[in-house]
């Protein structure tokens, strides 16, 4: 064979070795592929990225290494063959060969490291290095590394082939950070639902805010959570609610709201953050953040309406950024925080109102049982009064006896102006009509006494006619009557029940007339014939056991005085039903 023709073949068999060679890297690297996108786990398919191209260069170790967006330092997320030491290594911005590849974008083929000024020595056994980019919608976002410990252990080619796993890579990079931020927003969002779910079926207003700190520092992942709200003056934030503070960050004083950091998220309504509070001009206490371990702090306003009143603080204990989708999730906690206090601050008042409703209708009461004293005294006196006169005792001046009968007068004409006292100012006490919607009334009792029927186990039902038309009444006094049905009915069910209120119209033409038609009926100890006979009867009369049995006599004065009826159809065992009849004018 002649010389021609045997360099032809040669260069042919070249070309095929080369082709051949390519095609086999071509194929590694479709394996590879396929192997580092079967998951998507970050940290498995970081490790599985590292291990193959290990593999693939017969490298005596590699790493993979992303920029921390928050510092700005390479970290290694993932490692193959490296000392167990070097893992947790941290290199800035353009510090070493991956350093440098970082900061240009360039790829880095080192035969010989120790020639290379750049390269900073984790383990004397390496002796050339290869490095490219690791990029992300065209941005370096880190750098894939592996090394040898042969000088010049790897080729252009290999470069080549690095480049492409790179490309491959920043692929799974990319789609395992969006699957685990897609991932981290559902946790959040579902912790976000459990919060609400906590804080809303919380009614004591420090039982709510010991609940929206303790979710908030789970829900965050941070060491501390702060709840702050306005004091009466508008001047000062208080620390209400704190979970996971020491005795420094507890101890410490209010905060002005004009001169503070927490008052400028309060005022202006707007989340403010800081990165590092121990070395922060705008953060006024320090030292308090030192002797906690404190750094970056993350603080929202908790406003209701369009006003703040008070704020939400997470704090860490390393420098961090946090993210937007961080603050939103904060401020949603904060809303719905902000919307607690405020329930948990009306219920604080409902019960107050409720209470105090219960001191009227004693009162109320009282007037009454004192207008049936007066009424039942009135009478004997005025025969009394009658008989004394009758007897037109007469004795001499000089005798005793003249000055005992001007006194026994005397007394008497003071015990009748007493008397009459008593019930001009019971008269004064009479209804004062107006348009009353009653299942408006029924709507509102429910609220004033459903901490009362909650903890009595008793359920209350609510059947409520649409078509109800307005009667004419003292709506107080109506109030005062159901919420004394529905004690009455609580009291029959002292091992709890069911509580059903229902209204219906009743028309109806001449004398009868229209009537509203309410319904109290209650799965109680049910009331024999003597109690139902006896239940409306006189203030003096009752029999009650317990508490001031004033409560159905009330009801049947009220009733009365409005020109209604009441009627009870009840038997021991089976539950009570109290109707109360009104007259629609």
């Amino acid at each position: 064979m002649s010389a021609e023709p045997a360099r032809n073949h040669q260069a042919k068999a070249n070309e095929l070795a080369e082709l051949k060679a390519r095609f086999a890297r071509l194929d590694q690297l479709q394996r590879v592929s396929n192997v580092i996108h079967s998951t998507l786990e970050p940290q498995k398919a970081f490790q599985l990225i590292v291990r193959e191209m290990v593999d693939a260069l017969r490298a005596i170790s590699g790493s993979l290494v992303l920029i921390n967006p928050t510092n700005n330092y390479l970290e290694i997320l993932a490692g193959e063959g490296l000392p167990a030491d070097t893992i947790q290594l941290r290199l800035r911005l353009g510090e070493g060969l991956t350093g440098w590849v970082a900061r240009t974008g360039k790829a880095a083929r080192i035969g010989d490291v120790s020639k290379d000024h750049r390269y900073v020595s984790v383990r004397p056994a390496v002796r050339s290095e290869l490095a490219v980019p690791l990029e992300v919608n065209d941005e370096v976002r880190g750098v894939l590394n592996v090394d040898s410990d042969r000088p010049d252990a790897f080729s252009e080619a290999d470069q080549q082939w690095l480049e492409q796993l790179a490309v491959q890579a920043s692929r799974v990079v990319q789609n395992t950070w969006l699957y685990e931020q897609f991932r981290h927003k559902a946790m959040l969002f579902e912790s976000l639902v459990n919060v609400s779910q906590t804080i809303s079926s919380t009614l004591n207003l420090d039982d709510a805010l010991r609940a929206i700190t303790e979710e908030g520092c789970e829900l965050m992942g941070c060491k501390i959570c702060a709840l702050q709200l306005l004091d009466e003056t508008g001047e000062w934030l208080t620390l209400r609610a704190c979970h996971g503070a020491g005795e420094a960050y507890l101890n410490k004083p209010p905060v002005p709201v004009s001169e503070s950091l927490l008052g400028f998220v309060v005022r202006r309504c707007r989340p403010v953050q800081v990165e590092n509070v121990q070395a922060s001009g705008r953060y006024q206490q320090v030292e308090v953040a030192r002797a906690e371990g404190l750094v970056s702090v993350l603080a929202v306003p908790l406003r209701f309406g369009s006003e703040g009143i008070g704020t939400l603080s997470v704090y860490k204990n390393e420098a961090h950024t946090f993210s937007n989708e961080e603050i939103r999730i904060l401020s949603a906690l904060a809303d719905l925080s902000a919307i607690a206090i405020e329930k948990a601050r009306l219920y604080e008042r409902i019960v107050d109102v409720e209470e105090q409703l219960r001191q009227s209708e004693k009162l109320n009461a009282l007037g009454l049982l004192a207008a049936e004293v007066a009424h039942e005294i009135r009478n004997p006196l005025t025969v009394m009064k009658m008989l004394f006169h009758s007897l037109d005792l007469q004795f001499p001046k000089a005798d005793q006896r003249s000055e005992d009968v001007r006194i026994i007068s005397d007394k008497m004409e003071l015990l009748n102006r007493i008397v009459e006292q008593i019930l001009d100012f019971a008269r004064n006490a009479e209804p004062k009509p107006s348009p009353v919607n009653v299942n408006q009334i029924i709507e509102d009792l429910g609220l004033l006494t459903r901490h009362k029927l909650t903890n009595q186990g008793v359920t209350l039902r609510r059947d409520l006619a649409l078509d109800l038309p307005t009667v004419m009444a003292d709506a107080i006094q109506l109030e005062q009557v159901f919420l004394n049905l529905t004690l009455n009915a609580v009291e029959a069910m002292p091992e709890g029940g069911v509580l059903q209120i229902s209204t219906h119209h009743v028309k109806g033409r001449g004398r009868g007339g229209s009537h509203v038609v309410i319904d109290f009926a209650d799965s109680g100890v049910g009331m024999t014939e003597e109690q139902q006979a006896r239940a409306f009867t006189s203030l003096l009369n009752t029999t009650k056991a317990k508490g001031t049995g004033l409560g159905l006599a009330l009801v049947g004065r009220i009733v009365e005085t409005h020109h209604g009826k009441l009627s009870i159809k009840s038997a021991p065992g089976q539950g009570t039903t109290i109707s109360v009849r009104l007259p629609v004018k």
